[in-house]
């Protein structure tokens, strides 16, 4: 499942992508995948996490500390063997703190939509 374009602000754009994964290969080519499209290839940031049989895996990506906030996250909900991927295209200002509320609500976007 992706999510495009979720949140905007000072111009910087979120997304949201995610679906199983059950090791760090698996991670790995999901990431691949997700950046085929030109537009992900372009982003500033793909964070991710995953709790699988490897452990507890993240990526910031450049955006120190955004990986953690999205394995709490699954680790809250008791998600496994699930990947998350929050992408930021950064807008040219920076967002401070603002950016970590804006990885929360983009994990708890693609949360409630895994839940219908």
């Amino acid at each position: 499942m992706v999510f495009d374009n979720i949140i905007s602000d000072r111009g910087s754009k979120y997304a949201v992508a995610g679906g199983p994964c059950n090791s760090t290969a698996e991670a790995k080519t999901f990431i691949k995948e997700l950046k085929r499209t030109k537009k992900f290839a372009k982003a500033t940031h793909n964070t991710w996490g995953v709790i699988c049989g490897d452990g507890s895996l993240k990526n910031d990506d450049g955006e120190s500390g955004a990986g953690m906030i999205i394995l709490r996250m699954l680790e809250r909900e008791n998600i496994r063997d699930h990947i998350i991927v929050v992408t930021r295209w950064y807008g040219g200002k920076h967002l401070g703190g603002d950016r970590f509320r804006h990885v929360q609500s983009a994990v708890n976007h693609y949360l409630a939509a895994l839940k219908k």
